[in-house]
């Protein structure tokens, strides 16, 4: 079964083309049971993927691989650095990896984060290589897409990665896809799948997307047309189950049936917008970056302006289905971030939140830029 088609959008629409939510069923896996290991498994995302595996009847045994061991029962631990080379020696006897272990914190240096993510991932895929392993599965984004005005919404699978190469995550996850394009090449019978989630939400997931949620007014760029896609973590969990078992391969989006527009999004969460010119937006938001006083570069703000919307048909081809609505995984986003006020994504304490929010008026729905460029050109100044 294809995904609900382009003009379907999750939950608004009634009737015989209100898209279905059932729950995934359990993978029609017929093939040998596997031994699967899960990279960052100690993680949010790794966890649940781990759990899941453990009780899948395709899955033979679970290797948990971290550099802390987590709470996962019956999983095998093995705990070290993804960096290491030794880890081809723990993936002896595993038919797949899942590769997990990524830092996809927004307070990390972003130097340091990305030579953890790319060599993490370079090495993973030469491990694996070298101790026969036959597929590895990797986690990006779908915002390798990027965010443009001219997307097709939904975005097909095959589309054109067009997003900005900049020194933030997204530029981590653009090298990571070329090293997965690469791999099958370098490493004749080594498969590599591909999942691309759209934002994703769910307990202990923060990132840039989901703090645009915790300001005082939803950011909108005078002339854009934002469409907003979630994945709540256990539905991409439960994709990556799919991959593992080898029942979707290449390159697969994942995330909620449909869309919401931005006028939904506003009517579900009660949160005014706050409308600025273009100009105005990305060029304040790009100075703050450059101040170090937000954790995002200005280019990130172009997914709240443009659609990124996937359509996931591989997924729902093999029978996987999406168990949360976006209208669902908004209302769980809202509440995982209620009485937390943050700014271009980033989070403010208590004091300091009711200073700027307040002080700053409607120009802090964008960045709160008054109060926080004059700190930090006092800061310069000692």
């Amino acid at each position: 079964m294809s995904s609900p088609p382009s003009d379907v959008r999750s939950g608004l629409t009634g009737g015989e083309d209100a898209p279905d939510i059932t729950a995934s069923p359990p993978p029609a896996y017929d093939g040998r049971p596997l031994t699967v290991a899960v990279t960052g498994a100690a993680g949010v995302l790794g966890e649940r993927v781990a759990a899941r595996l453990v009780a899948s009847p395709g899955v033979r045994k679970v290797l948990a691989v971290d550099d802390r061991r987590g709470e996962v029962p019956g999983v095998q631990w093995r705990v070290l650095d993804v960096r290491d080379p030794a880890v081809a020696e723990r993936l002896a006897g595993v038919d797949v990896v899942v590769h997990l272990a990524m830092d996809l914190g927004m307070e990390s240096d972003p130097r340091a984060r990305s030579a953890y993510n790319v060599r993490g991932a370079q090495t993973v895929l030469t491990a694996a290589a070298a101790a026969g392993v036959h597929r590895v599965v990797l986690c990006t984004s779908a915002m390798v897409y990027g965010a443009l005005p001219d997307n097709e919404v939904p975005l097909a699978e095959d589309s054109e990665l067009r997003a900005t190469e900049e020194a933030s995550l997204v530029g981590d996850l653009l090298e990571i896809e070329r090293l997965a394009r690469r791999a099958p090449r370098a490493h004749p019978g080594l498969q590599v799948t591909v999942l691309r989630p759209a934002v994703v939400v769910g307990p202990g997931v923060d990132t840039v997307l989901t703090r645009h949620f915790e300001a005082p007014r939803l950011l909108v760029v005078a002339g854009s047309r934002p469409c907003w896609q979630f994945c709540h973590v256990d539905d991409l969990a439960a994709a990556l189950e799919y991959a593992a078992l080898g029942l979707v391969e290449g390159e697969v989006t994942v995330g909620c049936d449909g869309w919401l527009e931005q006028e939904d999004v506003e009517r579900l969460s009660g949160i005014r917008r706050m409308e600025l010119p273009a100009s105005l937006a990305l060029g304040t938001a790009a100075r703050l970056h450059r101040l170090g006083l937000t954790p995002a570069p200005a280019g990130d703000l172009a997914y709240t302006m443009y659609p990124w919307v996937v359509s996931g048909s591989r997924l729902h081809e093999a029978g996987w289905r999406p168990a949360h609505t976006n209208e669902e995984v908004l209302a769980e986003l809202l509440a995982q971030v209620s009485g937390k006020h943050a700014v271009a994504g980033r989070r403010l304490g208590g004091k300091e939140a009711a200073t700027s929010l307040g002080a700053a008026g409607a120009t802090v729905a964008l960045v709160g830029t008054a109060a926080l460029v004059r700190r930090a050109r006092k800061r310069r100044r000692f």
